[in-house]
């Protein structure tokens, strides 16, 4: 339907028009004769910074209930910032008259999440300044790392930064994309949790966290659907069927090579998944909620916790530092049997929790649940059970 477009990366409807991000501008297709085609390219808003380097992608594109649009802009790989929208959130108003950054510290910020309260979702990819990918809670005024984007501190130390809610290890997901809160009556087993879409390995991703302080944080498993031929970078749930639609290509820094791109349809099956929807962290304990019961005996030897730390430094990313295994000590269920506790008594803040849980469900079948995420608080309560159980769940 158009054509001559520079690095389209991002797409919205909004009063029944067709707006693209471009990494020159955000155009309008007018197709002024209902041909299919378009006729006439509308210049919404030409405030994008340009410059000649390969990695200053221009991502995602999203609007609120006002009409105003958001993308995020990367960084140059391993260079200092040219131009003040390098690395940073964008928002662009209603009219398309004004630009705004809204934060900084990004490196190559793969989508935007706009979430109910204002807040946003952005992913960030390892490289230099990034240890790890990261998924993102962002409010406008913060800076994420990255001192190669434009209006870095002088500060360098992780204390300057905003954290993310979650590290993804690359044996996980080598490339995160943008996240997509989950909609439908179809999936409303998993209400209230998000999609993080895989472009390093072609694959969806359940993304839950808590608020913990000031800030929040999460940890994501992956669905047990097969992975994709391509990498996966954006989605929508159609609104009558529920229905997920994914599109993904095949280009650089992703495992899925099979084809060059790819358009998907996800249709849920109704059968129990066994899916972790939720956590809270305790002291010395955590406690996981799936999507259904689980049907195994609460053995510790169906539970391993592993733990790391990273090192954040002008290197492409880290190595694992302090890498050990956490002792289980017992696992217990509570008043809702979707839950299961996890006793560890030298449960600290990790950069990096990764939890594999071999489990049964409804139909006696096994499943192997791996869960990775990022602990920066373990909140001074024990909050035990009135009553613990120790037979099957």
């Amino acid at each position: 339907i158009a054509s001559g477009l520079f690095q389209p990366l991002g797409i919205k409807l909004r009063d029944g028009a067709v707006f693209v991000t471009c990494r020159d501008q955000i155009v309008v297709l007018r197709d002024e004769n209902n041909d299919g085609e378009t006729d006439f390219y509308e210049n919404f808003n030409s405030d994008h910074q340009v410059t000649e380097h390969f990695h200053e992608f221009a991502m995602g594109l999203q609007a609120d209930e006002a009409g105003n649009f958001y993308y995020a802009k990367s960084a140059r790989h391993a260079r200092t910032a040219l131009v003040p929208h390098h690395g940073t959130l964008l928002k662009v108003s209603s009219d398309g008259s004004t630009t705004t950054i809204l934060a900084n510290g990004f490196r190559a910020a793969n989508g935007v999440c706009l979430n109910p309260d204002g807040s946003f979702y952005v992913t960030d990819q390892e490289g230099h300044w990034m240890p790890m990918n990261r998924v993102n809670r962002v409010t406008p005024g913060q800076f994420f790392g990255n001192m190669w984007s434009y209006g870095a501190p002088a500060d360098a130390s992780d204390s300057a930064m905003a954290p993310p809610v979650c590290w993804i290890d690359k044996a996980f997901d080598r490339s995160p994309a943008e996240l997509l809160p989950i909609e439908g009556a179809a999936w409303s087993r998993w209400a209230g949790t998000h999609l993080n879409l895989s472009y390093g390995v072609g694959r969806l991703e359940i993304f839950f966290s808590e608020p913990v302080g000031a800030g929040f944080q999460g940890a994501v498993c992956a669905l047990p659907v097969p992975d994709f031929p391509t990498g996966i970078m954006r989605g929508r749930f159609h609104p009558t069927t529920g229905d997920l639609y994914l599109c993904g290509l095949s280009a650089w820094a992703t495992s899925q090579t099979l084809q060059e791109g790819g358009f998907y349809r996800l249709r849920p099956t109704g059968r129990a998944a066994c899916l972790p929807i939720g956590w809270r962290v305790r002291e010395g304990a955590i406690e996981l909620t799936f999507s259904e019961a689980p049907r195994v005996a609460a053995e510790v030897s169906r539970f391993t916790v592993r733990r790391w730390d990273l090192r954040r430094s002008a290197n492409y990313g880290s190595p694992r530092l302090d890498e050990r295994t956490l002792a289980v000590t017992r696992v217990e269920t509570g008043p809702d049997p979707r839950t299961v506790r996890l006793l560890i008594p030298d449960l600290a803040p990790a950069q990096v929790v990764e939890i594999t849980s071999r489990l049964t469900d409804a139909d006696g079948a096994e499943v192997t649940r791996v869960i990775t995420g990022t602990i920066h608080r373990v909140p001074g309560e024990s909050g035990k059970w009135g009553k613990r159980k120790s037979g099957r769940l």
